[in-house]
């Protein structure tokens, strides 16, 4: 397995000094969202993907791919009843998966509980038909640039839709396509009542990212959340990809987020 970390947790420093200090505290790749850049994934110039490319590069790490891919947009919802608005949408993750590869990244995490939540009058059948027609030409543009896009199930408390492991199992494999998988986030599989490890078990094979945090919003080792069971499934799931840390609360900064979650994963993992 290898070791990531996100980039918003770097709030306000340049892209190079984030890269330097990530592999120096041992991260093995940096993940990536958009809105740390520009407020629209197609503002990101050809230019500026080779150079941010360039800058990891230099300082040995790599880029795993993009995350809160929808934060700052406008117009872009994937269950919505307007056919024009889901059409923008479709278009907008086809621009997400060429700037993932421009990059260098493979996994484009898709979260966006607030532009997928249920609008009135919509039913959960009706979503499900909307996103799945609003992913399909996005699929086929990962499959031809060699990302996969990552659905990723969210607590009731953030959205309602999808909100397990199984149903987003579900909704990727309908995609049949190696482009098309799931995520597994700490945080929200602790929402789920059914233990992390038999998540990761059902799941095995079947996820191609995984996101380490703990409930109460910080990184791993942090809280409560005992990751050496998690470590210890993921292996058995045969899980090789990476492991990134995604944090929502700041107030240890920057520096120690880094560091001592990455401690807390060697720990965990035993290296």
């Amino acid at each position: 397995m290898k070791f990531g970390i996100c980039n918003e947790i770097f709030k306000d420093w340049s892209l190079e000094d984030t890269f330097a200090f990530a592999k120096k505290a041992g991260y093995d790749f940096v993940e990536i969202a958009p809105f740390t850049i520009a407020k629209n994934v197609t503002e990101i110039s050809t230019a500026e993907r080779a150079r941010i490319r360039a800058l990891a590069a230099k300082v040995g790490i790599g880029i795993s791919g993009l995350h809160w891919v929808l934060v700052q947009t406008e117009g872009i919802y994937l269950t919505h009843p307007d056919a024009a608005v889901r059409g923008r949408t479709s278009d907008y993750f086809v621009a997400l998966v060429d700037c993932c590869a421009d990059l260098g990244g493979t996994r484009i995490v898709v979260g966006s509980p607030k532009q997928r939540n249920l609008m009135d009058g919509v039913t959960y059948d009706q979503a499900w038909a909307f996103a799945t027609e609003v992913f399909r030409a996005a699929v086929k543009r990962a499959e031809e640039r060699g990302v996969v896009l990552c659905f990723e199930p969210l607590a009731p408390s953030e959205t309602d839709f999808v909100n397990t492991a199984a149903e987003g199992r579900r909704f990727a494999a309908q995609f049949a396509s190696r482009a098309m998988s799931i995520i597994l986030d700490v945080k929200a599989m602790s929402s789920e009542g059914t233990p992390i490890p038999q998540i990761i078990q059902e799941s095995a094979g079947k996820f191609e990212y995984f996101h380490a945090n703990d409930p109460n919003l910080k990184g791993p080792g942090f809280g409560d959340m005992d990751f050496a069971p998690i470590a210890a499934a993921l292996r058995d799931a045969g899980y090789d990809g990476t492991v990134s840390v995604e944090v929502f609360n700041f107030d240890e900064g920057p520096e120690v987020i880094a560091t001592k979650s990455r401690e807390n994963l060697r720990q965990a993992f035993g290296e």
